[in-house]
């Protein structure tokens, strides 16, 4: 069972290993896979979830997300209480549990058939470190589909929009992958080869519009259709734009911007 954990606990942590050993437990042919992200990003954690879970994934595949800023109550909490484990079921057959939080489930939900967005009936408060005491019992409740094992339905309205003009994720190379979707909005009008400026914070740079992130030259910077998109139920195809320097590292020519950080396009013309 290919059993993909994202979180923020940042790379290498020890929170990471404390949870494959607790998922080993009660899933003991689970094959973990770790994904970190940034800290709080639930924006983040909801594209790598999409990215995962709407393209082909092997039979019995589950993605346990745990990004869980707290923001859903400012108040005290007592217990540690924090935001309500969810299960998703999505086309693919891979299955999502993690908390309702922000923009996790915002990738998802459109691909999310009725009635199979619901919460799990597990506490939500009693541990500091919930996805390591609590929630890996209720995974694997659910994996292996006992009868009390989920709630009642989330509202897909109660699930927020993915904003459509942010930094989503930044892989390995400093490539931005971006919350444009390619051909749509205010992108629809680009030509390929057209020039634009991208603003990130108060970093302000000339972009080539490409079809492909190796149509220009070593040293340019490429706005185009990136790696990272899946199709929807309805057939649509959802790709994703980057931002992409050709033999070198977009994040540090954007003065290293923050995952979730809002991007500006405007035509050079």
């Amino acid at each position: 069972m290919l059993f993909h954990i994202i979180a923020d606990y940042g790379p290498g942590d020890l929170a990471f290993a404390e949870v494959v050993q607790r998922i080993k437990m009660v899933l003991p042919d689970a094959e973990c896979v770790p994904t970190p992200v940034p800290a709080f990003s639930t924006l983040a954690a909801g594209f790598c979830i999409a990215q995962l879970g709407l393209n082909e994934a092997p039979a019995g595949t589950i993605i346990y997300h745990n990004v869980a800023p707290r923001e859903d109550d400012e108040v005290v909490r007592e217990g540690n209480a924090g935001e309500r484990l969810v299960f998703a079921r999505l086309p693919s057959g891979a299955r999502v549990i993690g908390v309702h939080a922000g923009h996790a489930f915002s990738f998802v939900r459109d691909a999310v058939a009725e009635g199979e967005l619901r919460y799990a009936r597990v506490p939500d408060a009693g541990s500091q470190f919930r996805s390591r005491d609590l929630f890996p019992q209720a995974a694997a409740a659910i994996a292996l589909g006992e009868p009390d094992a989920l709630a009642e339905t989330v509202a897909p309205e109660d699930v927020p929009d993915a904003p459509p003009d942010r930094i989503a994720y930044i892989d390995g190379y400093g490539n931005l992958k971006t919350t444009f979707a390619h051909g749509a909005g205010a992108l629809n009008h680009l030509s390929s080869g057209s020039l634009v400026r991208v603003r990130i914070g108060g970093a302000e740079r000339q972009a080539t519009v490409s079809d492909g992130s190796f149509e220009i030259e070593s040293g340019q910077l490429a706005f185009a259709p990136g790696s990272s998109g899946w199709t929807l139920p309805d057939g649509r195809a959802v790709r994703y734009m980057e931002l992409f320097l050709r033999g070198g590292n977009a994040w540090e020519e954007f003065e290293r911007p923050a995952v979730g950080a809002r991007i500006e396009i405007q035509s050079a013309a």
